[in-house]
This record gives C-alpha cells, structure tokens and sequence, in this order.
C-alpha cells in the first residue's frame, strides 16, 4: 500500500482524493440501483442545486481552516445575507441586482468582522464564529420582522427572476460552469498565489511566518474575508435554486460545510488544504443527502451518517500526522 502510495501519479492526485472519488462512484452506483429513476436528469439537477450554495460555504471556510481557525457561522449568515436582501427586493422595490450586490456584502461584512476579532483583537475563532451566528440570526429576524421571505419565481411578471438563470437557464444547469470556474480561480488563489502560499504557512507555524517578516494579522484576516464573500455569493445561488428562506435557520450546513473541507484532505489543525478534495466533499454530501431523501429517509439520518464520515476522516488524518512526526 504504501508503495502505491508513492507513485508519482498516486502523490499529484492525493490517495485520499482517489479514494473519497471512489466513494462517491460507489455511492452514485448505489442509489441508482435502490432507488427507481435516481439517475434521472431531475435527480441530477437537484443535487447540483445542494452543490452549488454548499460548495461556496465549503470553499469559504477551506480557507479559515487551513490558518487553524474555524467559522461555524456560514450558514445562518448565507441566510442573513438571503433573508435582508430578499426582504430589501420586496418591501422597498430595491432592482434585483442591487439587492444580489447588497448579499455579497453582507457575507463580506461579516468576513471583515470575524477577521477582524480573531487577527488583531485575538479573541479565538470558536467564540467569533458563535458571536456571529447569533448575530446574524439576530439581525436577519429583527429586519425581516421574524417573515420568511419569498424571492421571484422565474416566471415573474416584472422580470424580476431573472437571476435564476444563474443555477439553470432553459434546463441547462448554467450554475456548474459558474461554479466550477470559482473552483479554478480559487484553486490557483490557495495553490499559486502567495496570498494563499502564507494562509496555508499561517496553519503550519505562525509565528515562524511572523518571524519572517510577514504579515500574519493581514493574511489571517484575509482568510476570513474570501469566506465572508464566498458566503454571500453561496446566498445567492441558494434562493436561485430554492424559493423561500426562514429565519433562525442554517446551522446545519455549517456542518455540512466543513465535513466537506474535512473528508477533501483539509486538516482541522491547519496547514494542509485542498480546494478538489472539498469539492469532491461536498458532492458526496449533496449526494447523500439526495439519496436520503430519496430513500424517504429523515434528516436526521443524514446527520448520523455526516457525523460518522467525518470522524473517520479526521482519525485518518490525525494517524496519518502521527505516523509523518
């Protein structure tokens, strides 16, 4: 095995990537087998509408985990950033685009204060994330007055659903493309960009890159917000899949969220992150939870079974640090 291991071509792809794509072979095999129409272009459209808004949280908080923090707040912000520009749309008749501008700001917002906190205050990461996820159910509440809010169907009279377009336009899922080139452009950002050169060296040792000379409470913030802003791109791409968004909602994809990072090869102890293995994560989470439901299962189900796939691929990668040290 472990001279399998270090084939060249085995070392460029990632053992763990290898086999977590396997996984997922398996687990479209499976379904598809059990559960009568599941390969149909329905059921794929619908699991890339889960991709999309879950593969933009994921992205976002790869990067605030590979400097060693963590941001359980990017769901109930995705839906802050949801619930006050859609509430913005319908009560004061803000233009569509403007009011998709103000979501991506508001993620960004939130970005800027995380950061903030966390790179030249020092409170840790834990405590801000748990701050900020009240924050932002808080927020979203008392602006929306405690409504859902409804964002235009595609067949609105005034035109206004003109940006579902952006997740599927005549049957074509236009938003894999959009997706998959902020996957490209992230992935050079992380891999070939010294910004994200100095995010990963702030996980592995941060005060060596301090001694260094570099400026470590710049980049840690900045690592919180390309999160913040990813998480309000991931807002938009929620309500141009789905139509209604609740307040007091979202914990949940957090976990989601980070159970990609985690089962892609991003360590939980920093330093080490992978953009196509937490994309490949969050395909077997939209997978499963597709297929869950497919099975008429509860979500709860899927709950237990994210739990336990991430405990896993945390032990394995907890082993593998033991075995390198």
């Amino acid at each position: 095995m472990e001279k399998f291991k270090q084939n060249p071509v085995i070392k460029k792809l990632g053992f763990n990537r290898i086999i977590l794509f396997l996984i997922l072979l398996l687990m479209y095999a499976f379904f598809s087998r059990v559960v009568k129409g599941f390969a149909s272009m329905d059921r794929i459209l619908s699991i890339l509408n889960y991709v999309y808004f879950l593969g933009f949280l994921a992205l976002g908080v790869t990067f605030v985990i590979a400097t060693g923090g963590i941001d359980f707040s990017i769901g109930p912000v995705m839906f802050c950033c949801a619930l006050i520009s859609g509430y913005t749309l319908n009560t004061y008749g803000v233009p569509v685009a403007l009011c998709l501008v103000l979501s991506i700001l508001i993620g960004t917002c939130f970005g800027i204060f995380n950061g903030y906190l966390v790179a030249f205050v020092g409170v840790p990461p834990f405590i801000v994330s748990m701050a900020s996820m009240n924050i932002a159910k808080g927020l979203a509440s008392v602006y929306t007055k405690t409504q859902s809010v409804s964002w235009p169907q595609a067949a609105d009279e005034a035109g206004r659903g003109w940006f579902r377009n952006l997740v599927k336009f005549n049957g074509i899922p236009t938003g894999i493309i959009i997706f998959a080139i902020a996957v490209v452009i992230l992935f050079i950002v992380m891999h070939n960009t010294k910004t994200g050169r100095y995010i990963l060296c702030l996980g592995s040792n941060k005060e060596a890159v301090r001694l260094s000379g570099v400026n470590v409470r710049k980049y840690q913030m900045l690592a919180y917000v390309i999160c913040g802003l990813l998480v309000g791109i991931a807002a938009i791409f929620f309500v141009g899949a789905y139509t209604t968004v609740q307040p007091g909602l979202g914990d949940t994809y957090n976990n989601e969220a980070i159970a990609s990072c985690v089962m892609g090869g991003t360590s939980m102890a920093g330093g080490l992150a992978s953009i196509g293995g937490t994309v490949i994560g969050v395909f077997v989470i939209s997978l499963l939870q597709e297929g869950i439901m497919a099975l008429r299962m509860t979500k709860e189900v899927q709950m237990i079974i994210t739990g336990l796939i991430v405990i896993i691929f945390v032990y394995a990668d907890v082993s593998a640090r033991r075995r390198k040290n």
